[in-house]
């Protein structure tokens, strides 16, 4: 079988990740239990989730020439992803997120740096690449314009347009009116979705949900499809890989019933290893999930 082909146009962070027994107060300085440097960033995190589930994927990106940079462009070519497109940046370092990671949750904060130097015309030279894949999946760590640009690339070749609408933004109507999915969490679809009619695109909706899983519409109705429960040491990366196996899913011919399912099996063994992109699952490890957890749901047999 052919492989799915997905292109991810969006942020390549380093995460400095810090584990505390909880989070200091105001002004209030505590003693950290460990420290890591993980690759991150929403887009190369979706990336990372897509290539291990047995995905062709090309990265569009931009980072810096410093140490990260070199880092994180390594980093991609190890996982067999494509990074012919992302940009090398010379005037501002590549991006980071700081984490902090406490009490079975985490809190981050972003500094863009070469993800915001990405342009529009950046992704126009990749087009051809654009054109070739059964899926383009998007974030919201690069430009709007970028996103605005590759959208509209991609429809115009027919590609199928996921967007996960991180962080939150309130979105133009004509770009939501192109994306063919949108996968927010319950905060970031009441921002995207201020000031438009949530019924005009609550088919395009798929929202995450953390432990309760995803809802979406069926036939008109909502429909929640159920997470799986699991020993979580950090959910940091859960959603994009939620998002990789999603795209994964639908490449392959999914109904998206289907491949929220296959998604959140994807998404519950991520939570059970610390970092985004270290506790991604291949292909083989959700299978083996799936079977083990079939007896708690019947859908399990789609994955056969």
């Amino acid at each position: 079988m052919k492989k799915p082909v997905i292109t991810v146009i969006g942020s390549i962070n380093m995460d400095l990740v810090t584990i505390a027994s909880r989070v200091p107060s105001q002004g209030e300085t505590i003693l950290g239990e460990k420290f890591h440097l993980i690759p991150g960033g929403k887009g190369a995190n979706q990336a990372v989730a897509a290539a291990r589930l047995g995905a062709e994927v090309h990265m569009i990106g931009a980072v810096g020439t410093d140490a990260f940079g070199k880092e994180l462009m390594n980093s991609l070519k190890r996982e067999g992803i494509f990074v012919d497109c992302v940009k090398p940046v010379t005037h501002i370092e590549t991006g980071v997120a700081s984490i902090t990671i406490s009490e079975g949750d985490n809190r981050i904060i972003v500094v863009p740096g070469a993800n915001h130097a990405l342009c529009p015309e950046d992704v126009e030279q990749c087009e051809d690449v654009i054109a070739k894949s059964d899926v383009c999946l998007l974030q919201l760590e690069i430009p709007l314009l970028v996103v605005e640009k590759a959208v509209s690339l991609a429809k115009k070749h027919g590609v199928l347009v996921i967007l996960n609408p991180a962080p939150a933004q309130p979105l133009p109507k004509s770009l939501l009116e192109q994306v063919d999915i949108l996968t927010p969490n319950e905060h970031e679809r009441d921002i995207i979705l201020a000031g438009e009619d949530a019924q005009e695109f609550a088919h395009k909706l798929v929202v995450t949900e953390g432990a309760r899983g995803v809802t979406m519409v069926k036939n008109g109705k909502p429909m929640r499809i159920p997470s799986f429960s699991v020993s979580v040491v950090d959910t940091t990366g859960a959603g994009d890989t939620f998002n990789g196996a999603l795209a994964v899913a639908l490449s392959k011919g999914m109904e998206l019933e289907d491949a929220c399912y296959f998604g959140n099996a994807a998404a519950a063994l991520s939570v059970t290893k610390l970092g985004a992109q270290t506790g991604m699952p291949t292909e083989a490890e959700v299978r083996q999930f799936l079977e083990i957890k079939g007896d708690q749901n019947e859908k399990a047999r789609n994955f056969e």
